[in-house]
């Protein structure tokens, strides 16, 4: 066992001075590592920026707003029409929600006519407009809360810092069916239940909230997020999307616990405000659009009764949506040239196996090495090793250089935990390695470098490319981002697809459907078919 082991262990020496000794090999290598960085900064390098929107030279310097973020960094969206007051230490608030309502602009853009802001616009609610009791940490953007809501189409759901949403009782609010909606807080714990009677209730979930001061912010809000209708088609996709509203009656309010003061209205920074806009054309993502500075007017908050309020409100309490759906850049827009890197790895893989077809070479490999399977195995152990390294250090080195030109070209760069910057290069390195060893295998199946390089290129690249460059509907680039070796890009994703926030979740948009390491696993399923054929061939064929 150990002279087996000592033997092998002189393959992967042998195989690794081979490597390391044809030059062109090793320039190969070098220059994958090249591709990944310098592509990756030509897109920022392209990128300009400019302050003026009518085509005229700036005159100013720009300062790039970036949006809100919670207390662990993630961007979020907050703007609500928000009626509230103050309760101090324990307690509860109550509510009835009776109707809720909507109007959007199906036309996108900003609100026609400024007179009236609501004028040709449909009536109708988002999937996720909201409105229901919200207990706050203050009124400033970012901070802590949790919230039991009625939405447009998902029923009753507790929300809270953001990112955490549960589902309670299903079905639309109606004059018929109303909702009663109720959250209990019990020092750093806020508990949401909700009722179809106002008599028997259902626990929601629980939310706690670390730090929480005593005095916090209770009440009933309204608000609602864009209407956006996204079209594909092979040649592209375009968003458009526009204005809408929320408009919630409440009655029965009733806050149990030490409470001051009466109800407030007071203006939360950002709420209400977007710029209005239109999405893209064909072939690319559409810019965001927005509620537009007129829907300000149309935020409200009525007394109904001694006991409730009528709420109108636009905007969103909810994850800030990143990648091509966004007004950002990601951490993975820094690999950007990994597609680069890649087929200069697979040209150096296929060439170590074909070239010693082409001179007879391997007939000397295998008199060294009667036992075929330990020369491919040892060829994959230097391949994959070296293929690693190459990947690892430059994405190691593309990740902080690229966000620095991002940085300095005014770019806002969306936050990606330590953790999953890790993953992203690490993985990068996983995806050139098992790259490697998948052209090693077709090399050794086809045995002509040309055309093992066509076929690694066809079955990774090129259906990469389709899935990510827009010219395909979503649904097939989702199905080649699946079920193709191009899956293993997913290992590079950073942002999160929400599913209480209603965007075009496609690989063009940067958004994968399957996991990170799921998606690198379908990569070594067609390196491993491709490497097991290869080894029964390399046994069963002349050399």
């Amino acid at each position: 066992m150990i002279a087996d082991r000592d033997r092998f262990s002189h393959l992967v020496h042998a195989e690794w001075t081979k490597l390391r000794t044809v030059r062109g090999w090793m320039v190969g290598l070098a220059l994958a590592a090249i591709l990944t960085v310098a592509l990756g900064i030509l897109g920022p390098l392209g990128s300009t920026m400019s302050c003026d929107h009518e085509g005229n030279a700036p005159t100013h310097t720009c300062h790039v707003s970036s949006p809100p973020k919670d207390a662990t960094g993630q961007e979020i969206n907050d703007q609500s029409t928000f009626v509230h007051r103050t309760l101090t230490g324990d307690g509860s608030i109550t509510a009835r929600l009776t109707t809720f309502g909507g109007k959007y602009s199906p036309d996108g853009g900003g609100p026609p006519n400024p007179a009236d802001p609501t004028a040709g616009m449909a009536d109708g609610l988002q999937p996720w407009s909201k409105a229901g009791i919200l207990v706050k940490d203050g009124t400033a953007q970012g901070s802590a809360y949790a919230a039991v809501l009625a939405t447009g189409t998902h029923g009753v759901r507790m929300q809270y810092d953001y990112t955490h949403d549960t589902a309670g009782l299903a079905g639309p609010v109606t004059t018929a069916a109303p909702r009663w909606l109720r959250l209990t807080r019990a020092g750093d714990t806020l508990t949401g239940y909700d009722s179809a009677d106002g008599t028997t209730w259902t626990k929601i979930g629980t939310a706690h909230l670390p730090n929480l001061p005593a005095g916090v912010e209770v009440g009933v809000f309204a608000a609602s997020p864009d209407y956006a209708v996204v079209k594909t088609s092979f040649g592209g996709s375009s968003t458009f999307s526009g204005p809408s509203l929320a408009t919630g009656t409440f009655d029965q309010i009733a806050v149990t616990g030490q409470s001051a003061g009466g109800w407030t209205l007071p203006p939360v920074p950002g709420a209400n405000r977007a710029d209005g806009g239109q999405g893209g054309g064909s072939g690319g993502q559409g810019g965001p659009g927005g509620n537009g500075q007129d829907l300000l007017s149309t935020a409200s908050a009525v007394p109904n009764g001694a006991d409730g309020f009528t709420v109108t409100g636009s905007g969103d309490i909810a994850p800030a949506v990143a990648g091509g759906v966004g007004a950002g850049k990601t951490p993975e827009s820094s690999l950007a040239g990994t597609f680069g890197g890649l087929i200069a790895v697979v040209v150096v893989a296929a060439l170590t196996m074909t070239s010693e077809f082409r001179r007879g070479l391997i007939r000397t490999s295998l008199a060294a090495s009667p036992r075929r399977g330990r020369l491919l195995a040892a060829k994959a152990v230097v391949l994959g090793g070296a293929a690693f390294t190459v990947g690892l250090v430059s994405a190691a080195i593309a990740v902080p250089t690229v966000a620095a030109v991002e940085h300095s070209k005014r770019m806002y760069v969306y936050y990606a935990s330590t953790q999953a910057e890790i993953r992203m290069v690490v993985g990068t390195a996983a995806l050139l390695a098992v790259a490697a060893v998948f052209a090693l295998g077709i090399a050794t199946i086809v045995r002509r470098g040309a055309a093992a390089v066509a076929a690694v290129i066809v079955v990774i690249i090129l259906p990469y490319l389709l899935a990510v460059a827009s010219v395909l509907p979503a649904s097939a680039a989702q199905w080649i981002a699946r079920v193709t070796p191009a899956a293993a890009f997913s290992v590079q994703q950073t942002i999160t697809a929400w599913p209480q926030v209603e965007a075009a979740y496609t690989p063009t948009n940067g958004y994968y459907p399957l996991s990170p390491w799921l998606g690198l696993a379908v990569l070594c399923l067609y390196a491993a078919a491709a490497y097991a054929f290869a080894h029964r061939l390399l046994r069963r064929r002349d050399a």
